[in-house]
C-alpha cells in the first residue's frame, strides 16, 4: 500500500509484534540434499491452519532480483518461484489450506497507480539501456573488456500483468508444482490447495481477504483458525485487522537497508555502472564475493508480524473511560484502519498536513479520542462511514495545519543544518589515504586468502584507486570525477508552494490544479471526489468492491481544512459495475514501449500518430517531486484513460484477436486441488460461498473465538512509551509464551567474568 514507513513507524512504535523466524535448512549429505520433513511439528511453536500467499510479492523478487544475478530465462524463474514457496512452506507447515493468489484485473480505482508504476518502469528501462549502452562504448573505449554474457535483451517486469502469455504460463507452472507437491511431499497430504491465478479479476490480496470473510460467513467455520499471510505490503497489516480474525500472523522479509546491488554492466558488486570499469573480477580469497553471480549474498531471513500483539497494544492505546457507553474495542480498531487511509493508500493521495513520520497517526489518535466523547458514537461501521463524525476530525486537523507546515519546515531546516555539520566533521576525521583491494590493511595473522598471500591480480585497478585520490588523501570511487568542498552537502528539494509561508493554499491549487483558491466549486468538486474515495476505500476492506468503474480523478489531495459540510454528501457507488477485461487492462496500464505484450493492432493504437487514444499514451511525462527527494516519491503526472474512449477504440479491434488471445481475455473462477483418495490430485474449478450483492459482512471477532494468551505484562506499554525509553521492552521471543529462560544471580555473573 501507499503508504511509505508505515512498517517501520509500527514496528518502532510496537516493538513486541516482530519476532523472527525459525527456519529448519536444507541438509547435504555426501552431496546428496536432504529435504526438511514438513509433516513434523513447526519449530517456531505454533501450528498454522492455512496459508495465504499473496504471489505478486514473490513473483517479481524471483523474476527480477535485486541484490543477485536475475535468472537467465523463464523457466529459471519458474524454478527460483517454486523454490520460494517450498522455503515458505517450510518456515510455516500450514495443515488445512495453502491460497496462492496472484494479481488479476484490479479495479479503476487501482489502475491509475499501476500505470503509474509501469509507465515509471518502462522510463527508467530505456534510460537503463542507453546509459549502459553509453557506458559500454567508454569502457571499451579505455580498454576495458565486457564478456557477450552481459549483452542480453532485458527483462520487462511490466509482463507480470494479467492478460499477457508469461502470466499464462505462470499459472500453468503453478498448476504443475502443485501437483507435483501434492504427490510428494508429506507435508502436503490433506491440504487443500487453491490457485486464484491472473485470470481471476482482482488484486492477490483483496482475493484472499474476500474468501475469508465469506468463510467467516458460513455456520461451519472454525472461529478459532489460525491464518498466515505472506507479503511486504504494508495494506496487508489493516486488511489482517479488518478480519478481526483472533489468530492472524504475517510474514515477510525482514528489510535489511543498504545492500549491496551488482553493477548492472558487468554484473559485480561494489560499483555502480557510472563507476564501471570492465575490470576483471577481483578475487578476494577463498570466500569470494565476486566469484559467481550470486556468491555473497545473504538470503533473506523472514520475520512474523503478529497481529494479536498488535490488537493488544492498540487496546491499551484505543481505550477511553467515561464514555457515555460502552467501549467497543473491536469497532475502535476499524475506526484506527480508516484514520491509516489518511497518511496513505493504494488509491488516494495522502493529505498534505498528514506525513506518518511526523505522528500523524498519532495526532489522529488524539483528536479521534475526543471526537468519540463529544458524539457518543464510532467512525465507522462494517465499512461505512458517519462523515458527520468524520468531518469533526477534518475540521480539527485544518485547524493546525498552518502550525503542521511550520514545524515540517523548522525540522527539515535543523536537520539539514545538522547534516552539514555532520559531513564537515566527517570530512575533518578523514585520515590520509587508506588503500584498497589487495592492498587494504588486515589483522595480524590473516591474508586476504585465509593462507599464503597471492601476487598481485588487478595491478590496473589499484593503481587508478591510488592515483584517483582527493587532495585531502581520501580516495575517489572508480570512474568518478573529483567533486568541489561542498559537493556532499545535499541539493533542497525545489518546492514552488512553500506551504510554510502565508499564501500556501493559493500556490498548492494554482500550481498542482491550474486553478485560484478562490474558485471554491473546483475545491469542493475535489473534496467530493476524495470523500467518495475513503467511502470506496473502507468498503474495500471490509466488503469488498462496491465498484468496479470509480477512481480519483485527480493527481493530488486537498486540505484537510476544505472538508467542511461533507455529512451530507453521498456515500453509495453504482452497483452491478464489472471489471475490466484482461486485456483492455493492458490497454489501460501499459506504455507504449510495452506494447509488444499486446496483439499487434492493439498494439497500433497505441503508437499510430492518428490513432483515436494516441493521448493516453506519451512518450514522456513530467514527474513533480512535490516537496519531495526521490523521483520514486514523486507524482507521475499522466493522464487518465478516459474508459468510454478506450472500449470504442477496442471495439474496431476485437474482431482481430486469435483463439489464443481470446482465450486470455476470458474471466475464471479460483482453480482448487484437493488430496484425492488415490494420492492423486483431483483439480477442480472453486466458487466462493454466494451472497447477495446488498449483503453485509459483520466485523466482529465471532462467537466462539477464543482470546488468545496475552504476550504484554502490565506495565510494558507504559515503560515501551516513555520519552526517556531508550530501549523499548520486548517479549520473549516466538510464539510459547511458556518458553523457559536462564536467569543468572549475581554468584553467576561473576562466574562468567
Amino acid at each position: 500500500m501507499g503508504v511509505p514507513a508505515f512498517f517501520r513507524w509500527l514496528s518502532r512504535k510496537y516493538p513486541s509484534i516482530v519476532v523472527h523466524c525459525l527456519e529448519e535448512r536444507v541438509k547435504e549429505v555426501n552431496g546428496v540434499k536432504i529435504p526438511v520433513d514438513t509433516s513434523k511439528p513447526n519449530p517456531n511453536e505454533v501450528e498454522f491452519d492455512n496459508l495465504y500467499l499473496d504471489m505478486n510479492g514473490i513473483i517479481h523478487p524471483c523474476t527480477h532480483p535485486e541484490n543477485k544475478a536475475a535468472p537467465k530465462n523463464e523457466d529459471e524463474m519458474m524454478v527460483a518461484i517454486f523454490e520460494y514457496i517450498d522455503r515458505l512452506f517450510n518456515i510455516l507447515r500450514p495443515r488445512r489450506l495453502l491460497y496462492m493468489a496472484i494479481d488479476g484485473v484490479a479495479p479503476r480505482a487501482k489502475m491509475n497507480q499501476q500505470r503509474s508504476r509501469r509507465f515509471r518502469a518502462s522510463k527508467e528501462g530505456v534510460e537503463l539501456l542507453a546509459e549502459k549502452t553509453r557506458m559500454r562504448e567508454e569502457v571499451i573505449s579505455k580498454g576495458g573488456f565486457l564478456s557477450e554474457e552481459v549483452i542480453k535483451e532485458r527483462f520487462d517486469s511490466n509482463c507480470i500483468t494479467p492478460g499477457t502469455e508469461f502470466m499464462d504460463n505462470l499459472a500453468r507452472s503453478l498448476r504443475y508444482y502443485v501437483a507435483d507437491r501434492l504427490n510428494n511431499d508429506p507435508g502436503w497430504k490433506n491440504l487443500t490447495v487453491i490457485l486464484s491465478d491472473a485470470s481471476v479479476p482482482g488484486e492477490g490480496e483483496h482475493k484472499i481477504m474476500d474468501f475469508i470473510r465469506r468463510q467467516r460467513a458460513q455456520p461451519n467455520h472454525d472461529p478459532n483458525t489460525h491464518h498466515c499471510l505472506c507479503g511486504a505490503d504494508a495494506d496487508l497489516i489493516m486488511l489482517g485487522l479488518a478480519t478481526h480474525e483472533p489468530n492472524f500472523t504475517i510474514i515477510r522479509e525482514e528489510f535489511k537497508p543498504n545492500q549491496p546491488r551488482p553493477c548492472a554492466l558487468c554484473g559485480q558488486i561494489g560499483h555502480e555502472i557510472k563507476e564501471c570499469q570492465g575490470l576483471p573480477k577481483d578475487k578476494q580469497g577463498q570466500f569470494d564475493q565476486f566469484a559467481g553471480n550470486s556468491a555473497g549474498v545473504e538470503e533473506q531471513e523472514f520475520i512474523f508480524i503478529r497481529l494479536t500483539v498488535l490488537r493488544e497494544y492498540l487496546e491499551r492505546e484505543l481505550t477511553m473511560a467515561s464514555l457515555p457507553f460502552t467501549f467497543d474495542f473491536e469497532r475502535s480498531v476499524d475506526d484506527w484502519v480508516f484514520m491509516c487511509f489518511f497518511v496513505g493508500n493504494d488509491f488516494l493521495p495522502h493529505l498534505p498536513s498528514l506525513e506518518i513520520r511526523e505522528g500523524a497517526i498519532d495526532r489522529l489518535v488524539g483528536i479521534y479520542k475526543n471526537v468519540v466523547h463529544k458524539t457518543g458514537g464510532y467512525l465507522t461501521e462494517n465499512g461505512f462511514v458517519n462523515l458527520e463524525r468524520v468531518q469533526l476530525i477534518m475540521i480539527a486537523v485544518g485547524e493546525a495545519e498552518d502550525n503542521i507546515f511550520k514545524k515540517r519546515r523548522e525540522d527539515d531546516v535543523l536537520f539539514r543544518q545538522r547534516q552539514k555539520e555532520k559531513n564537515k566533521r566527517l570530512k575533518g576525521n578523514r585520515p590520509s589515504f587508506i588503500p584498497g583491494g589487495q592492498y587494504s590493511p588486515q589483522a595480524l595473522g590473516q591474508s586476504s586468502g585465509g593462507g599464503r598471500p597471492q601476487a598481485i591480480q588487478n595491478p590496473r585497478q589499484t593503481a587508478s584507486s591510488q592515483n584517483s585520490a582527493n587532495s585531502d588523501g581520501s580516495p575517489v570511487p572508480l570512474g568518478t570525477k573529483r567533486k568541489n568542498e561542498d559537493s556532499d552537502e545535499e541539493q533542497e528539494p525545489s518546492d514552488n508552494i512553500r506551504l510554510w509561508e502565508e499564501g500556501w493554499k493559493q500556490r498548492y491549487y494554482k500550481n498542482k490544479f491550474d486553478v485560484d483558491a478562490t474558485d471554491a466549486k473546483f475545491r469542493r468538486k475535489v473534496v467530493e471526489a476524495y470523500v467518495e474515495g475513503l467511502c470506496w476505500v473502507l468498503q474495500y476492506y471490509y466488503q469488498g468492491c462496491a465498484s468496479w468503474k470509480w477512481f480519483f480523478p485527480f493527481h493530488y489531495a486537498p486540505f484537510a481544512s476544505d472538508f467542511t459540510d461533507i455529512k451530507e454528501l453521498p456515500t453509495t457507488f453504482e452497483k452491478g459495475t464489472k471489471p475490466f477485461k484482461p486485456l483492455e487492462q493492458l490497454m489501460g496500464v501499459f506504455p507504449a514501449a510495452s506494447g509488444n505484450f499486446l496483439p499487434e493492432t492493439w498494439r497500433y493504437l497505441m503508437s499510430y500518430p492518428n490513432s483515436s487514444i494516441i493521448d493516453f499514451y506519451p512518450d514522456d511525462f513530467a514527474l513533480d517531486l512535490n516537496g519531495k527527494k526521490f523521483a520514486w516519491q514523486g507524482v507521475a503526472l499522466l493522464p487518465f484513460v478516459d474508459e468510454r474512449r478506450l472500449r470504442g477504440a477496442l471495439e474496431k479491434v476485437y474482431p482481430d484477436l486469435t483463439s489464443d488471445e481470446t482465450r486470455l481475455m476470458q474471466i475464471y473462477s479460483s482453480k482448487m486441488d484437493t488430496q484425492y483418495i488415490l494420492s492423486f490430485p483431483c483439480s477442480v474449478m472453486f466458487k466462493d460461498p454466494h451472497y447477495e450483492e446488498d449483503y453485509i459482512f459483520k466485523a466482529c471477532v465471532l462467537p466462539g473465538a477464543k482470546k488468545p494468551a496475552k504476550v504484554l505484562k502490565p506495565g510494558d506499554w507504559e515503560r515501551s512509551q516513555a520519552n526517556n525509553s531508550r530501549q523499548p521492552w520486548r517479549p520473549r521471543l516466538g510464539f510459547n509464551p511458556n518458553r523457559p529462560q536462564a536467569h543468572l544471580d549475581q554468584a553467576g555473573f561473576r562466574a562468567l567474568g
